[in-house]
């Protein structure tokens, strides 16, 4: 029996189990089960309060396969930063995961992860990104795209959505000047494996923004996450990096961008947008602008082969993710 055959006839690893409570089409779980597939058994997993923590231990029940704790809203960079210090001190080699959405990545955790950042700890920390608190009611968060409606940021006379643009932590992450951070998607199982094993391979701290749409929070039937979420990366509004020590050194390439309104007319939470009122036409217009920008400064449809980077030695070619 060849080693190929062999592969396929193995079972993978599920660090996290069927059975759980997610909503039907929930891109966070199946982003999580595929990241805790590629991380494997010898991991110790720090989760913050939000919909994963909620929807996979509902008392008595769990849906961990591995060591996992429940960190608060606020505390999880520091949570996993004290479960790595243990380790070391143990002198296990058991890599440490960080789960946050973004309410607790970019907005109430983000002081402990900046500090876990800054100290170097040997830390994964994966923030699941579907824009918004959606387990206590859809609030805005800081990642909530621009126009986005939610229940605090209804559109209305003053404002059509949320004003204030999407917080680009990844930049913020990077400033850091940490080994590894990098954007993906969960329509791209590939990616999110491939970038989860560079991350695990690595002594150090690393970030992984995974966009994870949500059928709730942003209105669109559960079978649509894959669709919505590969929208999302194909007009340019949710580009797939590859970073490392605060410069980029590898993109996904899009070589025919799509106009934004494809991706957001999927979705209940952009239905203002489309309306005969003028300001409706107008912020369409600027989140247009939003991808368009994303699309030049990252050279998403490759009209440049390559580029060097600050040092002007070593060429980084960017469209295949590959490194010199």
């Amino acid at each position: 029996m060849d080693i190929i055959h062999l592969r396929q006839k193995q079972p993978r690893f599920e660090g996290m189990t069927a059975g759980h409570r997610a909503c039907l089409g929930c891109g966070e779980a199946l982003a999580a089960r595929l990241v805790t597939e590629v991380a494997g058994p010898d991991v110790i997993v720090a989760n913050a309060t939000g919909c994963l923590e909620i929807f996979t231990t509902p008392w008595p029940e769990s849906a961990w396969r591995i060591p996992w704790a429940h960190s608060l809203f606020e505390n999880t960079g520091a949570v996993a930063a004290g479960m790595e210090a243990a380790l070391k001190a143990q002198g296990k080699s058991t890599k440490v995961l960080a789960f946050g959405g973004d309410g607790g990545t970019f907005d109430i955790g983000f002081q402990a992860l900046s500090g876990m950042l800054e100290r170097g700890h040997n830390v994964l920390y994966v923030c699941y990104d579907n824009e918004a608190y959606m387990n206590t009611g859809i609030q805005r968060s800081s990642s909530t795209p621009h126009a986005a409606m939610t229940t605090t940021s209804p559109p209305g006379a003053a404002r059509m959505g949320k004003r204030h643009l999407k917080k680009d932590i990844l930049s913020i992450v990077a400033a850091h000047h940490i080994p590894y951070a990098a954007t993906s998607s969960v329509a791209y199982p590939s990616d999110i494996r491939k970038k989860v094993r560079r991350a695990m391979a690595i002594d150090g701290p690393t970030f992984l923004q995974i966009h994870v749409p949500c059928p709730l929070g942003w209105g669109y039937d559960g079978d649509k996450t894959i669709e919505v979420g590969r929208l999302a990366v194909e007009t340019g509004l949710f580009p797939l990096l590859e970073l490392e020590r605060g410069g980029v050194t590898g993109v996904m390439p899009i070589r025919n961008p799509k106009p934004v309104s494809d991706y957001l007319k999927q979705q209940n939470r952009f239905r203002h947008l489309f309306s005969d009122d003028a300001r409706a036409q107008q912020e369409l217009l600027h989140l247009q602008a939003i991808a368009d920008h994303h699309i030049e400064i990252y050279d998403l449809t490759q009209q440049q082969a390559s580029r060097f980077d600050t040092d002007g030695m070593n060429i980084v070619r960017r469209g295949g993710l590959r490194y010199a």
